[in-house]
């Protein structure tokens, strides 16, 4: 407008990455005479780690009161993608608005937050005096069980506690429960506690029952009148999402390393699995692109260190199993996923396929690059692309087990390497002087594999074949 100022409106859409056509999913209020107006309206959106979410934002001038946006004038527009926003430094991300040529459009700021899912998980512990006696020679054996109510008015049991023997006044131990399983976040929602007196052949004796709540709980110590059962103490702490560190400023440090063994075939070949097809990538590079493309945005520096194994080295025909794909020792880090390409590209080029397929020297490579960071500031995952059996099973249950110590997620796929692999591992914890964490079952999704970044020191994950939901 060439005099006063404009009713801005901005309209998100999201974006299938393979489609060019835009689903709206909403529209802000509009903001009346003004060139920065700060939206009010919120916008949810569902987050899923594994997948490239894009989104486009426009931005209008509203000059009717039209719903039809073909009515207002175009103002500018900005794409990006979910995961570009949460992964921004405090989940902040601005941008330059584009759209209209040879016109500055202005700038956009988004914020991220996630909502609250009732994550706190609570720790309490109850005592109770004078209960009935049940058992006719000697004392009751008392124990609690929690039941959370439902919609339905029905009880579902949600805990209990452990039986103390022989007496009328017991003092149980602290426990800790998700509150969200104790009232599936709902404070006032009715818990039920049963006590009873355990008998051996499972008939255990009803004492009595009271009725409670999570917001009764967390008052602190107080006193039931039934059979006077007495909290005494409560206390809640919360549990720690994905986002939650990457908003507290956790970089995730992503580092690649590629199977450059003679079984890959003869890159020069169709059937090699190394091909370098000029009408489609080869299946290395696609599996790097997913995932790269993904957890790039988590990664603030953009710098990849890649690595090959298995192959001969010139001049000297050399056999490395750590060699940098950009040939340089000093620093393997490659510029963005596009780099490491570059980098794998080239190396095809110049090396020669050969063998073993060796894990444990880019596992220790890694290892060592984490040791040096100890605040918890960086998470490193290793990819580690394969097509074969791993010929160092027993120095790679080895690495595991020394990389253990740090924040690493070691990740695989390709092959019969996640299953061999993950088959071998289950036995690491009974290495002498290991406290490695037991390896879990390979899932078969990247975001599962996320998800349990930071649920222990190192997960050791295989992916493979086509990406399915994981259930719980």
């Amino acid at each position: 407008e060439t005099m006063g100022s404009r009713k801005a409106r901005l309209k998100p859409h999201t974006k299938d990455s393979c489609l060019i056509e835009s689903d709206q999913f909403g529209r802000t209020e509009v903001i009346d005479n003004t060139l920065n107006p700060d939206f009010v309206r919120k916008f949810v959106l569902d987050f899923f780690f594994e997948e490239k979410q894009n989104l486009r934002f426009d931005v209008y001038n509203v000059d009717t009161r039209s719903s039809n946006i073909s009515k207002h004038d175009f103002l500018g527009q900005m794409f990006c993608t979910l995961g570009e926003i949460i992964g921004s430094t405090g989940s902040r991300l601005e941008r330059t608005l584009s759209g209209i040529p040879g016109k500055k459009c202005g700038n956009i700021i988004f914020t991220a937050e996630e909502l609250s899912n009732c994550r706190d998980i609570a720790t309490m512990q109850l005592c109770a005096n004078k209960l009935d006696k049940k058992d006719f020679f000697g004392k009751s054996d008392p124990f609690l069980v929690f039941y959370r109510s439902n919609e339905d008015g029905t009880f579902t049991i949600c805990h209990k506690t452990e039986v103390i023997k022989n007496t009328l006044n017991p003092v149980w131990q602290p426990f800790t429960i998700p509150v969200r399983a104790l009232c599936n976040g709902d404070y006032d929602r009715t818990v039920k506690v049963d006590v009873y007196d355990w008998d051996r052949n499972g008939s255990h004796d009803f004492i009595g029952e009271f009725t409670t709540s999570y917001r009764e709980f967390s008052r602190g110590q107080s006193q039931f009148n039934v059979y006077e059962v007495t909290l005494l103490s409560f206390k809640v702490e919360s549990e720690y999402t994905f986002v939650d560190f990457i908003r507290g400023g956790t970089q995730l440090n992503f580092t690649v390393a590629i199977d450059f063994t003679a079984s890959n075939g003869n890159p020069s070949q169709p059937t090699s699995l190394h091909y370098m097809s000029p009408y489609q990538m080869n299946a290395y590079a696609m599996a790097l692109k997913a995932v790269g493309e993904i957890i790039q945005d988590y990664d603030s520096d953009k710098m990849f260190p890649a690595y090959g194994f298995g192959a001969k080295l010139p001049p000297d025909g050399k056999i490395s199993h750590a060699f940098p794909l950009n040939s340089n020792s000093e620093n393997p880090n490659c510029v963005g996923i596009e780099g490491v390409l570059e980098a794998y590209f080239q190396s095809l080029r110049t090396v020669q396929l050969y063998g073993p397929t060796n894990f444990a020297p880019v596992i220790n490579q890694v290892a060592r690059c984490a040791e040096d960071v100890t605040d918890g500031s960086q998470y490193f995952v290793l990819l580690m692309i394969t097509d074969g059996v791993i010929s160092d099973m027993v120095q790679t249950k080895e690495a595991v087990v020394n990389v253990s110590a740090y924040r690493v997620c070691v990740c695989g796929g390709g092959g019969e390497a996640h299953v061999y692999l993950t088959h071998h591992l289950c036995v690491i914890p009974f290495l002498t002087g290991s406290t490695a964490r037991m390896p879990i079952p390979p899932p078969q999704s990247w975001a599962f594999a996320l998800d349990l970044l930071y649920s222990s020191n190192t997960v050791t994950i295989f992916i493979n074949g086509p990406r399915r939901s994981v259930p719980g």
